[in-house]
């Protein structure tokens, strides 16, 4: 099979590495692709929201399958523009796509269809937010609407935090248009946990449980990230639970999304917050989580090719996904600045010999190649994954690995897997940084 992929990050290089062991495959493209994905399939040159230009593309080339990794051009389009040439791709269509795109659609969703989660208001202005941060009083979670990169949801701690994150949305516009209507919702305490799903539009085959860690700073300090590390097992999800979120929040999703003509071909991913109540969303995406993907992506035991053809033709040929006893963890190593204004062009040094060090993988993410040498070229630059027999074991190979690579801006937060590991170690809540703030 001819296979594309359509994005530049880990999380597609985490793909093409696992469909290239596919001996299905017979020739993979990436769509643009970064240093490290072009040592694996041919890089296409082309943006991941350039939709048509990429459907002429695969028609061209003759590609069997278009697998999308980012949630941008799902958010476009991109599934109805190939599905109208045709053209075979795993992912949902953008009217499936707006249970991420829109974070108003998708709390009314839930409501409508009783998927439990916070409590909500919808704020079209600030009078409008500060009467429903006052009703579910401190902290408090506000989030814009569209898509923000990782970086559209504030939580207030007090009335000044409060006047500093509407002052973001309504008078600065720092969002754009994503931020014309905010959700405002209760604050929820509770572990968080990564649930995806494989979805063929009626069935859902379940990925091994994953903990991703959003926050910039250790103990969950500073700004919302796209996600700083991540690893799989949970270490926080039970068996018996993860039936009952399949039965009480997956499949009433699907079929919520079924009956408003919205059926979703891709992956659902519900982050999930576990409440003394039980379970409950935080929000939904309609992509594999990234750095989610990579320690799955390393866990995997399938061939994940003919899983996802079928899943774009409507019927799985399978009933489960099976998965290694091993962990895998992922530590994300990021220049500084990010999310706001990371520091871009470094030469990176130390990947081949990172690359080395037993049960590791290299993952690039905001990387390019500059006259023979990797340079930064983004906030989350590389992923360092390791595999190990247990958490603490992956997580000591990821970390040492880590230290190999380096670059004048080089961060990382340093306590992944400590939640888990050293659940006493604590937790923070953010107070917007001045750098946000504008001060």
């Amino acid at each position: 099979m001819k296979v594309l992929v359509i994005g530049g990050g880990g999380r597609e290089h985490a793909l093409c590495w696992k469909l290239r062991q596919s001996p299905l495959l017979e020739e993979l493209y990436c769509a643009p692709g970064n240093p490290g994905i072009a040592e694996i399939a041919d890089l296409v040159p082309l943006a991941a929201d350039e939709i048509h230009e990429l459907a002429s593309f695969a028609s061209d080339v003759g590609i069997d399958l278009t697998v999308v990794g980012p949630e941008l051009p799902l958010a476009l389009g991109i599934v109805d523009e190939f599905l109208s040439r045709g053209l075979n791709i795993f992912g949902p269509t953008r009217k499936a796509a707006e249970i991420e795109s829109s974070k108003v659609f998708s709390k009314q969703f839930m409501q409508e269809h009783e998927i439990p989660t916070a409590r909500f208001t919808i704020a079209h202005d600030r009078a409008e937010a500060e009467r429903a941060a006052k009703e579910y009083g401190f902290p408090v979670v506000l989030k814009a609407d569209g898509l923000a990169a990782g970086k559209g949801v504030l939580i207030p701690i007090g009335k000044r935090e409060l006047a500093d994150a509407l002052d973001l949305f309504f008078d600065e516009r720092r969002f754009g248009s994503s931020g014309d209507r905010i959700v405002v919702e209760e604050f929820l305490d509770g572990q968080e946990v990564s649930f995806i799903v494989l979805s063929d539009g009626t069935r859902a085959l379940p990925f091994a449980a994953c903990r991703d860690y959003k926050r910039l700073g250790e103990a969950d300090d500073g700004p919302n990230t796209g996600g700083m590390g991540a690893h799989s097992p949970s270490g926080v999800l039970e068996k018996e639970m993860a039936s009952s979120i399949l039965e009480e929040i997956i499949y009433p999703t699907l079929e919520g999304l079924v009956s408003e003509g919205r059926e979703l071909r891709g992956v659902l991913y519900a982050g999930l917050i576990l409440t003394e109540e039980g379970p409950k969303v935080l929000e939904f995406n309609a992509r594999l989580g990234d750095p989610e993907a990579q320690p799955l992506m390393l866990r995997l035991e399938d061939d994940l090719l003919p899983i996802l053809a079928a899943g774009a033709a409507g019927s799985f040929g399978v009933s489960r996904m099976a998965f290694k006893k091993e962990a895998a963890a992922c530590v994300v190593l990021a220049s500084r600045g990010y999310p706001v204004k990371p520091v871009r062009g470094e030469v990176i040094e130390g990947i081949e010999e990172a690359a080395k060090v037993p049960n590791v993988t290299i993952f690039h993410a905001a990387t390019a190649a500059v006259d023979g040498e990797v340079v930064s070229a983004g906030g989350r630059v590389l992923n360092v994954c390791a595999t190990g027999s247990n958490l603490r074991e992956a997580l000591r190979s990821a970390y040492g690995a880590s230290q190999l690579i380096e670059w004048p801006s080089k961060i990382l937060r340093r306590d992944i897997g400590r939640a888990v590991l050293d659940p006493g170690s604590g937790s923070g809540i953010w107070r917007i940084p001045a750098d946000l703030r504008g001060d």
